[in-house]
């Protein structure tokens, strides 16, 4: 695979055989994010756990306490009497069967979270084929089901990701925008990581960080140091 020639003058600045502290790492990454538009820094996270296995399972969310520097479109299902207060929190759609019509007819998914009241996943469960294979699925360890619907579109508006493993045992999340710069970055990075590591499965043996590494939407990634976390 080829690279241009701004990858490439970034390759030569990292040095692969180290592994980085993250207020290194991240310094490092705003540096090389030289795209014309605000790259986002994304983290890869390995873990050593087997994703097949139900007890090995590592999915949960958090708030970063800087945001992801994303818009994000929140849709609510709940019950008529949770509509104003779903939208007073900054939903930017509330309500039930219309909008699971809107999904089904016209495959309308102007939305990035789906956040629902318990009480309404038996119309939410009619949508899984088409939300879970996009990761939109409302799930009680991400917190989008939820009986306190305001609350859970206040902290979706206010940055808080999921982090799943994929089939090959990996985390991938955005902790946010090059233009953050390195410090507010770090502070995202830090949050992730420590949860990431409270939830390691009591089935997983050995190692369970893997390996880390950051990186901006066109640039290198760069190893980092997780040995900290103590896991």
């Amino acid at each position: 695979m080829k690279h241009g020639k701004k990858y490439n003058e970034s390759a030569k600045a990292i040095d692969k055989s180290k592994l980085y502290e993250t207020a290194e790492a991240l310094d490092l990454t705003c540096k090389n994010a030289k795209a014309k538009f605000d790259e986002t820094i994304e983290v890869h996270i390995r873990l050593g756990v087997d994703s097949r296995h139900a007890d090995q399972q590592v999915r949960g969310a958090v708030v970063l306490p800087n945001g992801t520097g994303k818009n994000v479109r929140v849709l609510v299902f709940c019950k008529p009497e949770k509509v104003e207060a779903a939208k007073a929190a900054g939903a930017d759609y509330a309500g039930a069967e219309e909008f699971a019509d809107k999904i089904l007819k016209e495959n309308w998914m102007d939305f990035d979270v789906v956040i629902a009241s318990p009480d309404m996943m038996g119309l939410v469960g009619r949508l899984g084929r088409v939300l879970g294979p996009r990761g939109l699925m409302p799930n009680p360890k991400a917190g989008t089901v939820a009986p306190d619907v305001a609350k859970a579109v206040t902290e979706a508006k206010a940055g808080k990701i999921e982090y799943r493993l994929d089939k090959t045992n990996i985390i991938h999340c955005p902790i946010g925008k090059a233009s953050f710069g390195a410090e507010k970055l770090d502070e995202n990075l830090n949050t992730l990581l420590e949860a990431v590591a409270k939830a390691k499965p009591a089935a997983a043996k050995g190692t369970y960080f893997k390996s880390c590494v950051v990186t901006s939407t066109m640039g290198v990634g760069i190893p980092v140091n997780t040995a900290k976390y103590g896991v």
